[in-house]
């Protein structure tokens, strides 16, 4: 599934091929892949709640996209694109077995494709895209968030370890597995710390390196971790480029020169510096 970073990569990219474009006809090829009745209209804004992409059309209705684990986004016009899970449908013929929606356009085609059909694209109206369940439930995102209001989340979950709060998108949105670590790495912080244990100046660290590692990963088009890449279909490098800790067991700590290990904290794989985050 895609982190935060993976989907605003997404959406970067994929404005550039659509805003302000006239979809003028969308053909449902699957049923569960696609909620509510089809709407044609001109795309006048691409926005993003955690990892779900929104559509905004020019007649109040909106587009929500949630690619899953599997999911695809492949531009076939003038110019050439594919976002998601990496295949050899970024090159097929299209469509194929696996295409699941078509949003035509004007001057080309947008096609859904899922594998696995976990993913979704559903209509909503413009106005109510923010009482939908799926967006209502996120918490703010960090760069959005307040230390005060982040510390007090923590203090409703003290006796929870840090990393399954971190990973709560009810808490806080946007941090996966590889952010957490980076976060905590960041932060001086080690995961295995109560939620309740932590100072102001302590939660202030990792809002701070929520935001920072999330940039750089933003900026370096996400981390490709097992399947996304970016949307002109090349790899991003996050890992290669900033990943501290993350896949890195056996290899020197940055900061100290300990080895990195991988421990299991909130039933997932957790890499961190003993030595700096005790």
């Amino acid at each position: 599934m895609p982190e935060l970073p993976e989907v605003e990569t997404i959406r970067r990219g994929l404005s550039k091929f659509i805003l302000n474009k006239k979809i003028v006809r969308v053909e449902v090829l699957c049923e569960k892949s696609f909620i509510g009745a089809p709407k044609t209209g001109v795309v006048k804004a691409l926005r993003r709640y955690g990892k779900a992409l929104i559509i905004d059309l020019n007649n109040g209705n909106s587009m929500m996209i949630h690619l899953r684990m599997t999911g695809q986004l492949i531009w076939r016009g003038t110019e050439q694109f594919a976002a998601g899970h990496p295949s050899d449908n970024f090159v097929a013929e299209l469509p194929n077995k696996q295409t699941r929606v078509i949003l035509e356009f004007e001057d080309g085609r947008l096609f859904f494709n899922d594998q696995r059909k976990f993913g979704f694209i559903k209509i909503l109206k413009t106005e109510d895209v923010e009482e939908d369940e799926f967006i209502k439930k996120l918490a703010k995102e960090p760069w959005v968030m307040t230390k005060e209001e982040l510390y007090d989340r923590f203090q409703h979950h003290k006796n929870s370890v840090i990393k399954a709060v971190l990973l709560d998108q009810t808490i806080i949105c946007g941090l996966g597995n590889i952010y957490a670590d980076e976060t905590l790495f960041d932060a001086g912080i080690h995961p295995e710390r109560r939620a309740g244990s932590l100072s102001l100046e302590e939660t202030e660290r990792i809002l701070l390196g929520a935001r920072k590692v999330m940039d750089a990963s933003i900026n370096s088009g996400g981390s490709t971790m097992a399947t996304y890449v970016k949307a002109d279909g090349t790899k991003g490098d996050y890992l290669e480029k900033f990943a501290q800790v993350f896949r890195n067991e056996g290899k020197p700590c940055p900061r100290c020169g300990e080895k990195i290990v991988k421990i299991r904290v909130a039933g997932r794989g957790t890499h961190i510096c003993k030595r700096c985050q005790k």
